[in-house]
């Protein structure tokens, strides 16, 4: 099986390798007036594929496909084209960033945002027994969260190790008191759920 990844860049992707292959088969096409044809059926599939519904007739439009059309070409794709051909040094060529996502969309994102934010208050607050009360509430708010994502049994040395990475080694809590039993987590969520259909019904 043949990868993209193991093929030619593509020079503008959104006009798809078939496009680009299109181009490619009339760079070698020896006869002008054929060479021509091709491309004007290069032009009218970039069109009709990526911009079906704008207005096709206005010039600016239709400049602008033929200039991507040398572009993706490598202007080497000699033809008569109805506008100027582009210079490739006046070209400017975009660079895409990569978008960067959020911490919490990428790690431990079963736990949410608002985990986070937890986290950060209760390391800075100054009472120190509100802070160990703030830090054994915010595992099994973790233990909920996770059942939420995950209905299976999740075991409180994992929570614990969870949280003392996401709070960067600050909360430690492997020597507490369990934290609240996963058959009791499920059954309130249960009864919640058969609560809210009761009052469907009703």
């Amino acid at each position: 099986m043949e990868y993209n990844t193991n093929r030619f860049k593509l020079v503008i992707p959104e006009y798809g390798r078939n496009i680009h292959k299109m181009i490619d088969y009339a760079i070698q096409i020896k006869n002008r007036k054929k060479r021509n044809r091709c491309a004007w059926s290069i032009i009218k599939l970039m069109t009709d594929s990526t911009h079906p519904r704008f207005n096709k007739s206005i010039p600016y439009f239709q400049h602008k496909l033929w200039n991507q059309l040398f572009i993706m070409s490598n202007y080497q794709l000699d033809i008569d084209p109805p506008f100027p051909k582009p210079n490739p040094g006046k070209i400017k060529v975009f660079s895409y960033k990569k978008v960067v996502y959020p911490e919490y969309l990428t790690n431990f994102r079963y736990y949410g945002k608002i985990i986070r934010n937890m986290i950060h208050v209760a390391i800075h607050c100054k009472n120190q027994q509100k802070k160990e009360g703030l830090f054994y509430a915010i595992a099994n708010t973790m233990k909920k969260n996770y059942l939420r994502w995950n209905k299976n049994i999740v075991e409180d040395d994992i929570i614990f190790k969870d949280l003392k990475e996401l709070s960067k080694g600050k909360i430690c809590l492997m020597n507490t008191d369990p934290l609240l039993q996963c058959s009791h987590i499920l059954r309130s969520k249960r009864k919640k759920g058969l609560k809210k259909q009761k009052e469907k019904v009703v």
